[in-house]
């Protein structure tokens, strides 16, 4: 596995990892009283490893009908993984809760209001764009007609999902919901 360390000093505010052209040894010799360099792991093409990335906080619902089938949404355009079907959700604002953070975004994004969400798991999930712990929620019950309001398009799917591509984060969490149900993980 290829990684190479990131230099940080008073310029560097995160941008795209660079390479030391010389050792964090030789460069405390060249001037022991500062060394604006901290070592960071970092992968090629610039990610910071993910011990150094901050979690992203999403609320996710995964909301099941009373036939047991699962809503799934498209990302819209211009989002990373456009086009990839995922359970809908969005980012924990400051000062939310998970249920107060899904039920906002089920508005915003569907148009429709939850009665209440079942924490169910938390996963953790390196994309290349974010690093991203997920709150999956299961929702039973829910209020309004379905809008999609950001272009996306949306499909009730049993289980194993007749829709692809899936969001990777998901995949995890579509095998735990196969488990329950008592059939085999799609693989």
């Amino acid at each position: 596995m290829a990684f190479v360390f990131r230099r940080r000093g008073r310029g560097d505010r995160g941008g795209a990892c660079r390479r030391a052209g010389v050792g964090a040894g030789a460069r405390l010799a060249q001037r022991p009283c500062r060394l604006p360099v901290r070592a960071r792991l970092c992968w090629p093409g610039g990610r910071v490893s993910t011990a150094e990335r901050q979690h992203t906080e999403v609320a996710v619902g995964i909301l099941v009908r009373e036939d047991g089938a699962l809503l799934l949404s498209t990302r819209p355009e211009g989002k990373a993984y456009a086009g990839y079907w995922e359970f809908p959700g969005g980012k924990i604002e400051a000062g939310e809760t998970v249920e107060q953070a899904l039920r906002r975004e089920l508005q915003e994004e569907l148009g429709i209001t939850i009665a209440s969400a079942d924490a169910w798991k938390v996963t953790e999930h390196d994309y290349p764009h974010a690093l991203v712990r997920l709150h999956w929620c299961k929702v039973r019950s829910w209020d309004g007609a379905f809008e999609m309001r950001e272009g996306q398009e949306m499909r009730w799917q049993q289980l194993p999902l007749a829709v692809t591509p899936v969001l990777p984060g998901a995949l995890p969490v579509l095998a735990w919901l196969a488990e329950e149900r008592g059939q085999p993980a799609a693989g």
